[in-house]
């Protein structure tokens, strides 16, 4: 696991307050909605403003792209670094 990733595992589980879950309970490439990690939309709104404070990311909420990049957090890994090489 890449550190961009095990960080990203740990803001989801520290933003959430997801107690019974470690870094290492989640797979990278597992869905982090409904099946899977099972979060939710509100989960997701939390969530996404985690990722703009801490890394400046800023994404539509009604594109269809960011639902790709929230699919898993090997997704987003790619989404954050996308962002912080000025790709976006």
């Amino acid at each position: 696991m890449n550190e961009l990733e095990r960080e990203l595992k740990q803001l989801i589980i520290d933003t959430l307050e997801l107690e019974d879950i470690s870094v290492a309970d989640i797979d990278s490439h597992e869905a982090l909605f409904v099946e899977g990690l099972g979060l939710d939309s509100i989960d997701a709104l939390e969530l996404g403003l985690a990722l703009q404070k801490r890394y400046g990311t800023k994404g539509d909420a009604e594109s269809e792209k960011i639902k790709e990049h929230f699919a898993c957090v090997h997704n987003l890994a790619l989404f954050v670094s996308s962002h912080q090489n000025g790709e976006q």
